[in-house]
């Protein structure tokens, strides 16, 4: 069960990021994850209220709490890292946080067996193939490169921390709620010190649309030069894809729990870490991009350490 919670892990992840890097293409970064994690919030709390998961309050919280701050910080310095590029860098480097679980589990004592050694090579390996790494002719700044590490290891913790956070499925719910809470605590707060500062919360109207009027259609953000959306207007059409990667991100963050309790967290991590996969897979049947040579390989070696890891 191990292995088909952790693919269901990738795959889930692998979706939302497709999600949310289409979304961000419209919607700012910060935008994304408050309203994304709020509409999973509102979910959740309809969950632990049914299930009665209240109960399982207790000291192990502080796990959920301690991830739902780390992920925020990780999620802003990775779109940070990828803002100052080149992506095909950042994005493979991302994924090497997968160091941390894995570490973890070898610190608590498991020592999975050859095979399993030889699968976590050859699955990491082609995790980081499969971001497009650019290997020649590509400037990378120093504050990239600690952006993306930092993004990775906050990943990678909040991997270790969410699976350390409950002891049964209703406790599983309690901790993804109070995770997500803090998640839209942590990023409400950077939201606001971003629009202090000069940021955006909403999309901008066209250039050509003119100013809006008090009152009038484009105000409420909708119209303007070819009648095109922006603002409110932008968010409330998105909320769908929103509600999609709130909840699949949360889908993700169970499964991999329930991955990493019934069975060697070494495994379940480095088989949840194959969503670069997914993503660019659904890149190219959505967007039909093409595959570049090094992540079809990378595809491909992802594929042969998962079906090691998985005997």
């Amino acid at each position: 069960m191990t292995a088909l919670f952790a693919l269901a892990t990738s795959l889930l992840w692998g979706l939302a990021d497709f999600g949310g890097g289409m979304l961000t293409r419209r919607v700012p970064a910060l935008t994304v994850v408050v309203v994304s994690q709020t509409i999973a919030v509102a979910v959740l709390g309809a969950v632990v209220i049914a299930t009665g998961g209240w109960t399982e309050w207790g000291p192990r919280l502080w796990f959920a709490v301690a991830a739902g701050l780390v992920g925020p910080v990780a999620m802003l310095a990775f779109y940070k890292a990828l803002a100052l590029g080149p992506m095909g860098v950042v994005s493979p480097l991302g994924s090497l946080g997968v160091a941390v679980p894995v570490g973890v589990g070898l610190v608590l004592g498991e020592r999975p067996g050859l095979a399993q050694f030889a699968g976590i090579a050859v699955a990491v390996s082609g995790i980081m193939l499969a971001g497009g790494p650019e290997l020649r002719g590509a400037p990378v700044q120093r504050r990239a490169v600690l952006l993306t590490l930092l993004a990775a290891f906050g990943f990678g913790g909040v991997m270790a921390l969410i699976a350390e956070a409950s002891s049964s499925l209703t406790g599983l719910f309690l901790a993804l709620f109070v995770q997500r809470v803090t998640n839209v605590a942590a990023g409400g707060a950077a939201l606001f010190v971003s629009v202090r500062r000069g940021g955006r919360a909403l999309p901008e109207a066209p250039d050509a649309a003119g100013p809006a009027t008090e009152g009038s259609e484009d105000s409420e953000g909708v119209g303007g030069s070819g009648g095109k959306r922006y603002g409110m207007g932008v968010v409330r059409a998105a909320l769908p894809a929103l509600a999609f990667v709130g909840l699949a991100d949360v889908a993700a963050n169970g499964t991999y729990s329930m991955a990493a309790q019934s069975g060697p967290v070494t495994v379940a991590a480095v088989l949840s870490s194959v969503y670069p996969v997914v993503t660019a897979l659904a890149a190219r049947a959505v967007l039909k991009e093409r595959l570049r040579g090094v992540q079809a390989a990378g595809a491909g070696l992802a594929l042969v350490g998962t079906v090691l890891l998985a005997s």
